[in-house]
């Protein structure tokens, strides 16, 4: 599905890095995976740099996420939330679009969060910026679909993957009996199913897709 492509995976050690670069070699990319943290300014841009020219940039973007009450959220968190989740992301596509539209066209895929797509509690702070993220995709992808350069999103939950779901809280039996009662297809979501989903977008076969945003949940944030 991807042969002929060269991706790059931002922060590949965290969130749905692993399973995305695994997928996405067997699906015949050249996998280019960076685990520099991209907080700082400079850092995306330098990570689009080291990896030369790309056709695909995925944007996965990850850190613990604060369970803080909306009363109690102060300053540096909102600002060290939206550092790590919302500022990375113009500096990766300004870094990305120049050899994009040099090798005429590209795909940008922004691993991002259903929590953006239905409320809860004491996540206020990080869904805002998982919503930012999601509405940053939505101009930019009718922005730059004109240069061939398609732009989109996954809003996931209840994915399994180590940042978010690691195996102490799996074991935990409150959040299997959450898992019953919250998500309609009563399990995870397999990293490899997200992971393929992902390929999907990237490849040339999603060439249909502009700006859209795609819920992989479970069902959960469509009830």
């Amino acid at each position: 599905m991807l042969s002929g492509k060269r991706v790059l995976v931002t922060q590949c050690a965290d969130f749905m890095g692993p399973a995305l670069c695994e997928v996405l070699a067997e699906q015949g990319a050249e996998v280019v995976c960076s685990e520099r943290a991209l907080s700082e300014p400079g850092d995306a841009e330098a990570v689009v740099r080291d990896a030369g020219g790309i056709d695909v940039l995925v944007a996965n973007l990850a850190l613990k996420a604060p369970s803080t009450p909306v009363d109690a959220v102060d300053d540096a968190e909102w600002r060290e939330v939206f550092a790590a989740l919302v500022d990375p992301l113009p500096r990766l596509v300004r870094a990305a679009v120049p050899g994009m539209r040099q090798r005429g066209g590209g795909r940008i895929l922004v691993i991002g969060s259903a929590s953006a797509l239905r409320g809860m509690k004491r996540a206020s702070t990080y869904s805002a910026a998982r919503g930012a993220q999601l509405a940053y995709v939505q101009a930019t992808g009718v922005e730059l679909a004109p240069l061939k350069i398609q732009v989109n999103a996954i809003a996931q939950n209840f994915v399994d993957n180590p940042t978010y779901f690691p195996p102490a809280v799996q074991a935990n039996p409150r959040f299997q009996e959450r898992l019953a009662r919250e998500v309609p297809l009563g399990r995870l979501v397999t990293a490899h199913e997200d992971a393929m989903f992902a390929a999907y977008l990237c490849s040339d076969a999603a060439g249909c897709f502009v700006g859209q945003v795609f819920p992989v949940c479970g069902g959960w944030a469509v009830r």
